[in-house]
């Protein structure tokens, strides 16, 4: 008796085992099971466009684990004569790569798609291809928009439904000027998840798509409220920023930070860095007192002596008027420095600045005019929140010169439109979650840039 009772068990364990092989030949065969120790090959987050070059193109995304990432490229839809280009995720970098697609055509459309140990992830597989265009060649005088934002707080909106309006008003670039995630910590693993979390907003995937994206950080993303140089762990904040982002450059080899210069179009862009080297917001202000310290205030004054472009838009997290007043978590407590850089704009004849910022909660159009003081009026471009409830105006807080009545009915982004085909103009409009356009459009042309003329008073 015993010995049928152990042969029956014997038998059972034989049908167990084989209907197990066949159930993961099944699934395996389904794309549902893989033999990887990890699981399920695929991808987590992405892709997302980064940086782009007349001839480059950047992409960044992050694997279920340590496996072989491809992008596939092809200037054709269907991928006829396509490139592949394979990367290794490794644990110490969170499984995030960074593919830069090389040798390219300017200003031209290029086709791409992903895979994971040389296949398509299952739940991409009947996805139309993704797409994006380099930047035009260098020298090419044509047109280009760029949109930018900030303040998307994911706890308080996880539709962030703004970025349908965004990617309906095509533009060819993104700029993410701070507060792009609330980390609101000093532990970088959760800095970390709260981009995770951020990179997933469906309504944000075809924008990460196809419109290249470029960013630089304020407080909430640098740290906690207000945060500056004393973050104790800001040098693993700032790695985990450089993780997740996919700038062409993050400071200098001797002054860490996110700031950098990118060039597009034939307009440059200088993104800095307002929380690594800030000194505290309610320090009195003083001539030493700093929001860049010294390695990139040079770095910026150098470039901007530099550069030939008609445009020079400097873009910062923290707003460039007075408005917040001294001891606030703006230029308003750094106006000695702010002015210092004003001054030398003007005395080294930089034309063609432009400021924009975001962090207020609100949209505005504010004028530092400094034609009154032997330059040109200086022009804050300012954009937020892009995922919250807008504030409301506080009448105690005025800037210099208030050129449109401030913006707080909704959601909303700064739409910039660059025609360089004859002389120079920037046209500048603020556009609502609804996809109505906040005033009427600021326009700017470069020759109002220069020293001696007054442009605030006609705008």
């Amino acid at each position: 008796m015993n010995q049928y009772i152990h042969n029956q068990e014997g038998v059972k364990m034989k049908i167990y085992r084989l209907f197990t092989i066949i159930m993961l030949a099944i699934l395996s065969g389904n794309g549902l099971y893989s033999a990887s120790p990890t699981g399920y090959q695929r991808f987590m987050q992405g892709p997302m466009v980064g940086f782009v070059t007349s001839d480059e193109i950047t992409i960044w995304g992050r694997l279920s684990g340590a496996h072989t990432g491809e992008i596939e490229y092809a200037v054709s839809r269907d991928f006829t004569q396509s490139s592949t280009l394979a990367l290794s995720a490794k644990k110490e970098d969170d499984y995030v790569l960074k593919w830069t697609l090389k040798g390219l055509q300017p200003d031209t459309r290029y086709y791409y798609r992903f895979k994971v140990e040389g296949k398509v992830p299952r739940y991409q597989r009947d996805l139309p291809p993704f797409h994006t265009k380099t930047a035009p060649a260098e020298g090419e005088n044509g047109r280009f928009s760029v949109a930018f934002g900030s303040c998307p707080r994911y706890q308080l909106d996880r539709k962030q439904e703004i970025w349908s309006t965004i990617l309906q008003s095509q533009p060819d670039l993104f700029f993410w000027l701070g507060d792009n995630i609330y980390g609101d910590t000093l532990d970088p693993e959760i800095l970390a998840e709260e981009w995770r979390r951020q990179r997933d907003v469906a309504s944000l995937q075809p924008v990460l798509h196809s419109i290249p994206q470029l960013a630089v950080w304020d407080d909430h993303d640098f740290g906690l409220n207000d945060y500056d140089r004393r973050h104790p762990r800001k040098a693993e904040a700032l790695a985990v920023f450089r993780r997740y982002s996919a700038n062409p450059a993050y400071g200098l080899p001797e002054t860490p930070g996110v700031f950098f210069q990118y060039r597009y179009g034939g307009v440059d862009f200088f993104f800095i860095d307002c929380r690594y080297h800030r000194d505290p917001n309610k320090e009195p202000d003083h001539p030493e007192k700093t929001l860049l310290g010294k390695g990139q205030r040079a770095w910026l004054e150098q470039s901007l002596k530099d550069s030939d472009a008609p445009f020079k838009v400097i873009i910062s997290g923290s707003g460039w008027s007075k408005g917040k007043g001294p001891g606030a978590d703006s230029w308003a407590s750094y106006l000695q420095e702010r002015d210092s850089l004003f001054d030398f704009i003007r005395d080294n004849n930089v034309s063609g600045v432009i400021l924009l910022s975001g962090d207020t909660h609100k949209g505005e159009l504010n004028a530092i005019p400094w034609s009154q003081k032997g330059g040109y009026d200086f022009y804050d471009l300012v954009s937020s929140p892009l995922g919250q409830t807008p504030l409301e105006v506080n009448p105690k807080r005025k800037p210099e010169v208030r050129i449109r009545k401030v913006f707080t009915r909704e959601e909303n982004f700064g739409f910039l439109e660059f025609d360089m085909t004859g002389d120079p103009v920037l046209r500048f409009t603020l556009i609502g979650k609804s996809g109505r356009e906040a005033w009427d459009p600021f326009v700017i042309r470069a020759d109002e840039l220069v020293n001696g003329v007054v442009s605030w008073k006609g705008k």
